[in-house]
């Protein structure tokens, strides 16, 4: 009779046979059961197997702290989308039938939404904060500085910052 020798886990591997069970709890709980609670533990798993393969991610101590951390912030990235979904979907209810968009018009625009949140989530809070008051709201630059309590300057330069990750994650169009 042979015995058949297995390779060693990898760290990532055995993080999630030990966790991932936990972590898809902890997500129902903070979800309310909601049932795309193992989808947020499979995106958090994926995360950090891509900062594992970009050699961005730090030395795991705590597997469980750093699982949270990662999956917090994956929930508030799906929250924000959700925001975003529904006032777009508040604003398609108060269109006139014959000027809303087709279902693929939706979807087109919908996917573009995701793209532009995507690009901009890199920038700070209130840098994408003063973009979008801007883009969907039409506020001056003035107004946004009121309302965010920054000055104009600093206001000019959030959109720079934010006309810049948008130029730099645009697709090539040549």
């Amino acid at each position: 009779m042979s015995t058949i020798a297995l390779a060693p886990r990898s760290d990532l591997a055995a993080m999630y046979v030990d966790h991932h069970g936990w972590l898809v709890g902890w997500l129902r709980r903070k979800l309310n059961g909601a049932d795309h609670a193992a989808d947020l533990a499979h995106d958090t798993f994926m995360r950090i197997l891509c900062l594992h393969q970009e050699k961005r991610a730090p030395a795991i101590q705590e597997p469980r702290a750093y699982l949270t951390t990662v999956a917090r912030h994956l929930l508030i990235n799906h929250a924000r989308r959700q925001s975003l979904e529904l006032a777009y979907l508040e604003v398609l209810a108060q269109m006139p039938p014959a000027l809303a968009p087709s279902p693929e018009e939706r979807l087109a625009l919908l996917e573009t939404l995701h793209e532009i949140d995507a690009m901009l989530d890199s920038l700070p809070q209130k840098a994408r904060e003063a973009f979008l008051l801007s883009q969907l709201e039409g506020l001056t630059y003035a107004e946004i500085g009121e309302r965010i309590g920054v000055t104009v300057r600093t206001v000019k330069r959030y959109m720079a910052l934010a006309f810049e990750q948008c130029i730099l994650h645009a697709p090539d169009h040549a």
